[in-house]
Formats: structure tokens, sequence, C-alpha cells
């Protein structure tokens, strides 16, 4: 409710209230008439409470209907003998420091049964200091202003209904109000109440209690329900603005209105709206006056198995509790103001019943306005009503506004003297000791904070039935500050179906599983069906109705709620498979090595010769270079690594190539073109030809390279596509346009070694390459076109290892296929590393001829 309309509605109560003060017959009758409802004092405190029911006067007329012409009240009754026996135990005191040595207090006490009533008696009140001269000034102290005859504070009213008007309008004097059950938010504005205190928490307090313990249980979805007046209206608004910020869905909302034959099917309507939503948690934010008239349709209904959450007003009153088959409506958990005993109280009370047994009630009410203070308080006591534990709690917040009205007049007395100062007290002096008083109750802390509210929390109560014998458990507590909820859910009694008693389940939705999304299917952010989270995506707990993409250098499965990083793919220099490589490269060196040292020391033998010479020692150096490119793939790659590895292999191997196919072009041609070749040949032959071809072959690859690198460079990078939850390290560029004319280069050189290799197979043994070449080129092709097969399908450390195992198993092919015979002739056959033996070879190729 806004602040605006609570001023149109405290104006229209005024207008209301004036006329109804016009309609009396001369002037308020504020002296008591009744019994034991006024004590004269020194200072005056008025107490505000509802002694009796009333059903309410007609809309078409704002008359008051006589308030002792209602039902009793007996929780009424309670909350004024606090306020009677706080009074006398101060007046009273034995105590060595007494509050307020020399001063007695006094009171007025009123029958607030009505809305009209608690304005009416506010009329009074303001008339009392109308009566008097003048208010005076800070300091003044003005003898001609009476403070046995004008309250200088009020205690009440009892409810937020009855607090509006009159907060505003003795808010506009600065006259102190404490009520002890008003708990509606609205009143902690200071612009519109000024003066207005309670000892009851406010329902601010409430609506966060409730909401803590609807989070508690992961309720989510619910009814909500609220009276049809000032403390049903602004709590219900209040809790369904807090609701969606924890994920609380509203299923139906209803205002419950006063029972009468109109509304009786509305009642009905909403019992059936809330079986329709198929909620079984109902938050009830009503007062126990218009609830008592709403639950005999849920019984009627027979509606049972329900969770319904209470407010202090109604879940601790026997008015609600009594109500016939209200055992049967489920588990209900209640909010209370937190419990304190008043030492004492019972006593008083019993010694009232029997003094009210002993008094002759013969004294006859004045035939005034008998509308404030007629209430005969000895017939009431007569009932002997029993006093509950609701009845104590809210006895003792109006036993600590008593006190600290007596807290705040000892303050402006000056009574820390051991003597009070006697002179007249201003209602806005005393107001403003009141924001001050900070004291203790027993174990109870007392004190307001800037909005004048109490900082105190409330208790968590169930109700616990035994046949039909009701009786409260306290299985928790509420603290406003910091948020704080503590519940036993071990000492609720769940009423559901089955022997388990399990915690019932109030949600639209069942929960998604992990790594599902929401999809919403209404208004309802509680409802919604559930879709897998796809892969490499995951659910965000902060929005459950998104899928989020992964990071690039993460993934994750299906239905993940985070994301994973990626395995990172490399041949690492210590894995198992790295070492292995290394003693196979060990060994690949080894044998070149050890292959040019004995082709070095037997170089001018005709196998060396034969086998080419000193080119020789050229094609086991590049050997042994494209042996050494294999290290570039092990270990993370580096721009150095990744610039040379593959240039280097290439160039080597073409060297190597070249060497050998420039060889077999030499000796076919000698045994098979000697007679048909042209003299360019000669010269081409005995002025180094052979090795400017190989030189030019070379270079021709060499450039190649080099311009493949300069336009494209390869540089690390990370492959995050090939696999969903790997990452290869590897060097880009691999696949370029340049490097297919580098393969496409090294093929035909092959095909050229291939065929002059081929062309000489039925040469003399000595220089009859042909199968040997054949076989190398063969393990060469395949080795390639494995590994590229691979690497087409993986990616993985394996991979990388085939692709040096291609490598290597290369530089083995054409060690072993072209040197390795030559080595066994100059190793284990010398005889036949002779001149004589070569040229008996020829012989026996030309006569064969």
């Amino acid at each position: 409710m806004s602040v605006q309309t609570h001023v149109v509605k405290t104006l229209k109560e005024f207008n209301k209230s004036w006329l109804m003060l016009q309609l009396a017959d001369g002037e308020l009758n504020y002296v008591s008439q009744g019994q034991e409802m006024q004590l004269q004092g020194d200072f005056i405190i008025a107490g505000l409470f509802p002694l009796h029911y009333t059903d309410g006067s007609s809309a078409d007329m704002p008359a008051l209907d006589p308030c002792n012409k209602g039902r009793n009240n007996k929780h009424g009754f309670h909350l004024l003998q606090a306020m009677r026996f706080a009074v006398e135990e101060i007046n009273n005191s034995t105590r060595p420091k007494s509050l307020l040595p020399g001063v007695k207090l006094g009171y007025q006490l009123y029958d607030i049964c009505s809305v009209p009533a608690s304005i009416l008696v506010t009329l009074d009140l303001l008339q009392q200091h109308h009566n008097t001269s003048t208010p005076a000034t800070e300091g003044d102290t003005n003898t001609n202003y009476n403070n046995s005859q004008r309250a200088v504070a009020v205690i009440g009213p009892d409810s937020s209904s009855k607090s509006f008007t009159p907060a505003a309008l003795l808010g506009a004097y600065l006259i102190p109000q404490i009520s002890y059950e008003a708990s509606n938010e609205q009143l902690s504005n200071k612009y519109l109440y000024p003066a207005f205190f309670r000892t009851i928490p406010s329902d601010k307090n409430q609506v966060a209690a409730m909401i803590q313990l609807l989070v508690r249980f992961n309720w989510t979805w619910i009814a909500l329900l609220g009276s049809d007046n000032d403390y049903g209206l602004d709590g219900m608004q209040s809790l369904s603005k807090l609701a969606p910020q924890h994920g609380i869905c509203i299923a139906y909302q209803g205002v419950i209105p006063t029972f009468t034959k109109d509304t009786i099917q509305t009642m009905r309507n909403m019992v059936e709206s809330i079986l329709k939503t198929k909620v079984n948690t109902i938050v009830l934010f009503s007062s126990k006056s218009k609830l008592s008239g709403f639950f005999p349709f849920v019984i009627e209904r027979n509606v049972t198995e329900k969770v319904w959450i209470g407010t202090e007003d109604w879940s601790v009153a026997t008015l609600i509790s009594g109500i016939p088959g209200i055992h049967t409506i489920g588990t209900v958990l209640g909010m209370s103001v937190k419990y304190a005993s008043i030492s004492g109280f019972q006593e008083f009370e019993r010694k009232i019943v029997e003094a009210s047994m002993k008094h002759n009630n013969t004294q006859e009410v004045s035939n005034g306005n008998d509308c404030l203070q007629s209430t005969d308080l000895y017939t009431l006591a007569r009932n002997n009503f029993s006093l509950e534990n609701y009845d104590i709690t809210s006895s003792f917040n109006v036993y600590k506004a008593v006190y600290a009205v007596a807290h705040a007049l000892h303050q402006t007395l000056s009574c820390d003297s051991g003597q009070c100062q006697r002179r007249s007290v201003y209602p806005w002096q005393l107001l403003s000791w009141l924001k001050q008083v900070r004291f203790s109750l027993g174990n109870t802390s007392v004190y307001f904070d800037m909005n004048g509210d109490p900082p105190t929390g409330y208790d968590i109560v169930t109700w616990v039935w035994r046949g039909k014998d009701w009786s409260l458990r306290l299985v928790g507590s509420f603290n406003p500050d910091p948020i704080t909820l503590t519940i036993d859910a071990d000492q609720i009694e769940w009423h559901t179906s089955g022997a388990s008693r399990s915690l019932p389940l109030s949600i639209c939705s069942p929960p998604c599983p992990k790594g599902h999304k929401k999809l919403l299917t209404g208004q309802h952010k509680c409802c919604f069906d559930c879709q897998e989270c796809p892969t490499a995506t995951f659910l965000n707990t902060s929005d459950p109705t998104t899928c989020q993409p992964c990071l690039p250098e993460q993934w994750a499965p299906p239905s993940s709620e985070q994301c994973l990083n990626r395995t990172v793919l490399l041949l690492a220099w210590d894995d198992p498979l790295s070492i292995a490589l290394l003693f196979f490269l060990a060994a690949c060196l080894l044998m070149t090595s050890s292959t040019a040292i004995i082709f070095l020391l037997n170089l001018n033998t005709p196998v060396a010769k034969s086998a080419g010479g000193r080119t020789c020692l050229l094609m086991l150096a590049a050997l042994t270079a494209a042996a050494m490119s294999s290290l570039c793939h092990f270990g993370q790659p580096s721009p150095l690594a990744c610039l040379i590895k593959n240039p280097l292999f290439i160039f080597s191997f073409t060297v190597c190539l070249a060497c050998i196919t420039v060889r077999s072009l030499q000796v076919v041609c000698i045994f098979k073109f000697a007679s048909k070749l042209p003299p360019a040949y000669d010269k081409w032959a005995k002025k180094h030809g052979p090795e400017f071809t190989i030189f030019l072959v070379s270079v021709i690859m060499l450039l190649i390279s080099v311009v493949r690198v300069a336009i494209n460079p390869p540089q690390p990078s990370q492959d995050l596509d090939f696999y969903k939850d790997s990452i290869v390290l590897e060097c880009n560029n691999t696949l370029s346009p340049g490097a297919t004319l580098e393969i496409a280069y090294v093929s035909l050189l092959s095909i050229l070694c291939f065929s002059f290799s081929y062309m000489g197979k039925d040469l003399p043994a000595n220089y009859n390459e042909a199968k040997c070449v054949t076989f190398s080129l063969m393990v060469y092709m395949i080795s390639w076109i494995s590994f590229f097969t691979l690497y087409l399908i993986s990616r993985n450390p394996f991979t990388i290892a085939a692709q040096v195992f291609a490598i290597l198993f290369s530089v083995l092919a054409f060690l072993g296929g072209y040197f390795l015979p030559k080595i066994y002739i100059i190793v284990l056959k010398p005889q036949m590393n002779t001149t004589a033996h070569f040229q008996n070879c020829i012989q026996m190729y030309t006569m064969s001829k």
C-alpha cells in the first residue's frame, strides 16, 4: 500500500470520526465509568485493548456499536491486565533503586473492539490535550499543563488496521504511541507516523522469515492468501514482491473477505482455486478474526495433507485451533513472537479472579457516552479465562511498552539522582527520550531502531495434535540481522500419506537432472520441461534456462554443469613412446655415421667408386640430416621447429634421391647407350655435370621450400576443431599449396630414380641397384602413405610418433637398400672389392650381350 493511499485513508477515517463525534450527546465522557478502567496518577498512560469482538457497523452508517454488546475477547483481557500489572509493579517497586521514585503512574484503559472505536478513543485523547493551555516550548515548565488528566503516551492498539489513523493523528501532536501487536510495515514510515513505536517485530521481518522457510524446504509452488485488511493486504503484497527473487512462484493469490452471507460462495471458490493449482503449500497472511471465517470452508471441502504457513497473529491463536475439524487440514507451520514470561503475572491474574468473585456489582454505569470505558473488568474476570502461551507472549509486549514509557519518564524527570523532579512533561519531550531507551527485562533487551521497531525475530512453531488435543511445538527461530533461519525439521510431524511421513513437496515441475536446461512452459518460471545441454556447453546455475558454450580451451560432455580443460596432445619428451623413438633415432644416426666412416676409409676401392664415390658421403650426410629433422616433432612446437622440420627433411631427402638418380643415369648410359651418346654427354660427365645436376635439383627444392616458408610461414598453433575434448599442438600451414608442390617435386624425382634404376636391372651385379632402390622407394612410399592416412583420421601423440617413425624408416630404407650391400662387400667380402673382380663382371656382361 503506497504512502498516498495511507494519507487518503487517514483523511477519510478522520472525517468519519468527527461525524461520529457530532452524533454524540454533549462532550465526550473520558472519566471512567467502568470498574478498574482508570487509575489516577501523576502521569497517565492510555491503554487501547480489544476486550470484545463485534461484527462491525453497517456500511451505510459510520456509527459505533457499543463494545460491551459484543462477545468477550479473552486475549484482549490478558493484554489489559498486563498493562495494569506493569503499572502497579512500577508504582509499588521495592527495589533499592526505584524506576520512578516519588512518582506514581496512572492509566486510562479503553475497549477498542473495532476501527471506529480506536478512532473515537484517539479523538478523546486529543480533546484532553486541547483542553489544556498552549503547549510549552522546550525547557518551559508550564504548571497549567496537568499530566494527571491527560495521557503522556498511548499503549496500543492491537492491530495494524486499528493503528493507522490513531498513529497519524497522535503523530501530528507528537504523542508517543507504542503498539504491542500492530506489525504492518507501513507503520515504520516516520514521515507519516513520527511518534509510532512497537514492541512486536515489523511484518518486514515476518515476510523475510516466511520466505526463508519456503526456501529451506524448497517449496516453490505456493498459494498466497491475505485477509481483507491492511495487515493482510500489505503483507501479501510484500511477500509477492520478494518471492520471485528467491525462485518462488505464486500459483494463486486470493483475498479473504469478512465472513458474511454474501462472501460464502467467494470463499468456496477460493478453496476450489487452491485445489486446481495443485499446490501443497499455502501461505496465509491473515488476521485471526478474518481467517476464522475461512477455515470452515477448507474443512468442508475436505482439504487435507497441505502445509499451511501462518503469521504470528493466527498460528498460535486458540480462535483458529479451536475450529471444529481443523486438525484434518494438514501441517501448520507458523511465526510466533519470541516467548518470554512475566514473573508474577499469573499470580496477579489469579488474584483478580478471586477479587471479582467477592466483588458485588452494584455500581451503575453512567448513561452518558458509554462507548469508551464502560466495560466492567470484574464481570470479565469472573470468566476465569485461560492464559495460553500466545496470551503470555503478547502480554509481554504490553509489559515492555509500559516499561519503555517508564524509562523514558525516568530520563525526562532526571530520576538518576534518586528522586524524580516534580514538573510537567509534554508528550514531545517524552518522545525524544523514548527513542533512546535501552534496558533489559529478564533476558530480553528492549530498544527501538530508527524506525521505532524492535530488532527482534520470531520463533517457528508447528501444530501438534494428539487426537483432538492441540499444542504448539517450537521447531526453530528466525533472526533478521543478519537474516538467519534455524529449524529442526525432525521435530515437525508432517501430515503426509504413508508411514514415512516424509517432507511434502510443493513444486510445479520436478528439478531437471544435472546439465539439463529449463524450457519454460508458461508464465511461471517454476513450470518447465528439461532439455539436455549438448556437447561443449554447460549449464550455469545462475541461468538455468540457457546452455552456455565453453571457452575454446575447454570442453564438456553432454549434460554438464561445468567445463573441463581439454587434454593437450603432443609427443612429450618423457613419454615412453618418445624414449623408444629416440633410441631408434640414435641407432639410425649410429648406422649412418658408421657407414660414412667405412666409406671414407674405403673411398678409393671399386665398391665405393661404383656406388658413387664422394657422392655417397653427400648422401649419408643428407640421410643424417633427414633423421635429425625428426627431433623437431618432440615436445611443444616452437617457431623454429615449425620453420625447419619439413623443409629440412624434404631437402635432405631430395639431395639423397638426386644422387641416386644421377648415379643410376650414368650407369645406364655407360652400359647401354655408350655408342649412342652425343659428345655433350662426355663434356657433361667430365666437367662435373653430375655434381652440377645434383646441385641444381637440390637448389630447386630448396627454393620451393624457402618461398613456401616465406609466403606462408608455419607457426605453432592449437587445433581446437579436430577433437572436441582435446587440443592438438601442431604447426599450421603444413598442407599449404607450397607443401603440395614440394611433395609433387619429390614424387617426380622418385619416379625418375625408380625408372633409371629399373632400366639397369640387367647390368652387372656390382652396378645393378634396381632391386635395392625399388625396395627402398617402396618402403619410403608405404611409410608416408600410412602416415598421411593416419593423419587424416587421428591427431593424437601416436600420429606424431608415426610421422617420426616414417622419417626414420625412410632413412633406414635407403641406408639398408643402397648402402648395406656395399658395406657387406667391403667388410665381409673384401675379395669382391678388387679391380679384377669388377673387370671380370664387366666382361661377362659384355659376352652375354
